[in-house]
């Protein structure tokens, strides 16, 4: 596989496996207008995820569509992190895995949108307008449950608790990393981890909401490397195209 498709790949993976995990939550939400909000919010992603993996398709140039690559490879060919992988514990999990994730999207697809590659760094600048929109949401429901109830506060901190040591791979960087930032494709990471890490801080404090101490780190997921989850995901999301595998989405 080339660098290039396997560096696209990471980005439409996280896209695409948090876009199914957003939709299995469809119609379990508060209230009507947070159902909508929720899948509104998997369908941005399902967007990105189509557009970028119809780009490493096209990058890839073997014959394979953006469907074989969404729906036709083996667990340890998805390179997403394992984030995005956990489940839908509760409403303060899903907020919580959705923060940090608006977060990472913020500072990394802001860095992207430089990309030399002139159609990764379009369609990340398409993507930071819905990116945007995402992050002012949680940040929001970050805020408002932290202050919520003595219950809420006590979700919350446990969520951060359980998914806090699957944010250090988010900026793990690795040779791929290393040769895509020397062409000038990729990011560097160590500097988005920076802004990364402020301004989760800052919504932490309003939030109220405490950083583990514990420096462990769950790492694997841009290796190919999963959670348990990723088994049960990928056998929702693969069963009609292995059934009908001559279906056109």
């Amino acid at each position: 596989m080339k660098p290039i498709v396997k560096y696209i790949l990471r980005w439409a993976d996280d896209a695409l496996i948090m876009s199914h995990r957003l939709t299995e939550y469809c119609s379990h939400a508060p209230f009507l207008e947070e159902d909508l909000a929720i899948s509104n919010v998997a369908l941005d992603y399902l967007g990105q995820a189509e557009s970028l993996l119809n780009y490493a398709a096209q990058c890839d140039a073997s014959g394979k569509s953006g469907d074989d690559l969404a729906y036709r490879r083996q667990e340890h060919e998805y390179y997403n992190c394992q984030l995005v992988e956990q489940p839908n514990t509760d409403f303060a999990h899903i907020m919580v895995r959705q923060f940090l994730y608006d977060c990472y999207n913020e500072e990394t697809y802001t860095a992207l949108k430089h990309s030399s590659d002139q159609t990764l760094a379009a369609l990340a600048a398409k993507s930071l307008k819905e990116i945007n929109y995402h992050l002012k949401r949680s940040t929001e429901w970050m805020i408002r449950i932290g202050h919520g109830t003595e219950e809420s506060h006590t979700r919350m901190q446990s969520a951060v608790d359980t998914l806090w040591k699957y944010t250090g791979e988010l900026f793990e960087v690795d040779d791929l990393d290393r040769e895509m930032e020397a062409e000038k494709i990729g990011i560097h990471l160590p500097e988005a981890q920076k802004r990364w890490e402020r301004a989760v801080r800052t919504i932490f404090e309003k939030a109220n909401l405490q950083i583990p101490q514990s420096g462990y780190m769950v790492t694997g997921g841009r290796r190919g490397k999963h959670s348990e989850n990723m088994g049960y995901i990928l056998a929702q999301m693969q069963y009609l195209p292995r059934v009908y595998p001559d279906a056109v989405w």
